[in-house]
């Protein structure tokens, strides 16, 4: 059995574990003790895991919180399995890109179910639909774009293209290569936008955008897996600029 399969049976008994106490199943306390220790261990996975679980140390704190949120075993249940899934489904996706965490926590950081959205399907698509995660890498920029200028009250129009809502954002959040004078700045800055036309052109291109001829192009996995790490990079970038200009002016 390999370690990260190892790590999914670990937190699916996790799970298990509180489905049973949360509806007058056995008790497992020496085993959940050691299983949750060893989750709140893992640094990658922190934004993922649910509260309850860093604040409820033992299986009594746990029932005392549980048994006054819910009344009945079918809430309890659906609320134990709806806080688990994101943390199942990341540790189930072996090919989990390194900024995948960091990404959705900064989008949770927002409460945005738009840009939650485009990410979970950016992700989900990888591997078994390139096309369609290539479109949706593209609609995560899009939407981050317009929930930044949305945030700053920055007008943008009907349907801007999305080089054009990249252009209004990094010009909002002091990011444009013109607004920057120390050369490496200006090349960096420069690329960014760069990467926007890219994803613009390899949607265009690749994507399941538009329809097709008989010899379009198909896009592999890796094409998909390159799409989405760049959009969620540059979209990781934007949030936390738009956060570090509001703690600036606080």
């Amino acid at each position: 059995m390999s370690q990260s399969t190892s790590f999914l049976d670990e937190v699916e008994l996790l799970q298990n574990i509180l489905v049973s106490h949360a509806t007058s199943g056995p008790a497992y306390d020496g085993d959940y003790a050691t299983l949750r220790a060893s989750l709140l261990a893992r640094a990658d996975y922190a934004p993922l895991v649910p509260r309850f679980l860093r604040t409820c140390r033992d299986l009594s704190q746990f029932w005392q919180f549980i048994k006054h949120k819910f009344p009945s075993y079918a809430e309890r249940r659906s609320y134990i399995w709806d806080e688990f899934r994101p943390l199942l489904e990341r540790i189930e996706n072996s090919q989990a890109g390194p900024a995948d965490v960091g990404v959705t926590a900064a989008i949770e950081k927002f409460d945005a179910e738009h840009l939650q959205t485009a990410w979970r399907k950016a992700l989900e698509r990888r591997q078994a639909d390139p096309e369609g995660a290539i479109t949706m890498a593209r609609t995560l920029l899009e939407t981050t774009c317009k929930h930044i200028l949305d945030e700053l009250e920055t007008v943008y129009g009907e349907s801007p293209e999305l080089p054009e809502l990249y252009r209004l954002t990094s010009k909002a959040l002091r990011l444009a290569p013109s607004q920057h004078t120390e050369g490496v700045f200006k090349q960096i800055l420069g690329g960014c936008q760069a990467v926007v036309e890219g994803l613009g052109a390899l949607r265009n291109r690749l994507s399941d955008a538009h329809g097709t001829g008989k010899r379009a192009v198909k896009p592999a996995a890796r094409h998909a897996e390159l799409a989405v790490n760049l959009a969620g990079a540059l979209a990781l970038y934007l949030l936390e600029t738009l956060e570090a200009n509001a703690s600036e002016r606080t």
